[in-house]
């Protein structure tokens, strides 16, 4: 697999660490190794590409634009517990989704170069102008639309 201009192929493994929380002790699974697959593969890394897609401009514009912008491993859980990258994004929708549905997600630090890439992704293919959800209908700033109706009758 080529790296190009929307596959970014890594290895990535993690590892599993035992935390102790007064008298309880859990497992809690962490990031162990992403690099590009230009180094050595780590051992037990798998190979995740890194696809960025159009339609997904905006979300990565709101992530680059954050004080610490996050990759977003999802992870299958296997019947004995143990989690296996299985995807890695940029948009935090994917990340929601998954999360909303039980399935696993790390959250890693992008790294600048990944960055660096997906800002040229967004540059080569255009901004998208990022809204919030508004009625359509109602223009606050000129007072017009149903629900300036009551400005009329305060006055």
């Amino acid at each position: 697999m080529q790296h190009t201009d929307k596959i970014w192929p890594m290895y990535v493994s993690l590892k599993k660490v035992q935390v102790q929380t007064g008298r309880w002790s859990s497992v809690r699974w962490e990031l162990e190794h992403m690099v590009p697959t230009t180094q050595p593969k780590p051992e037990n890394a798998v190979l995740i590409p890194l696809e960025l897609y159009k339609d997904q401009r905006g979300s990565y514009r709101i992530n680059l634009d954050m004080e610490n912008p996050t990759l977003f491993i999802v992870c299958d859980e296997l019947s004995d517990g143990t989690w296996v990258p299985a995807m890695i994004s940029a948009d935090q929708h994917v990340s929601a989704g998954c999360l909303e549905s039980d399935t696993p997600v790390l959250n890693v630090a992008m790294p600048g170069a990944v960055a660096c890439w997906i800002e040229a992704f967004i540059t080569r293919h255009g901004e998208v102008e990022i809204s919030a959800h508004r009625r359509k209908h109602v223009n606050r700033r000129k007072n017009e639309g149903p629900s300036a109706d009551h400005l009329g009758n305060m006055r």
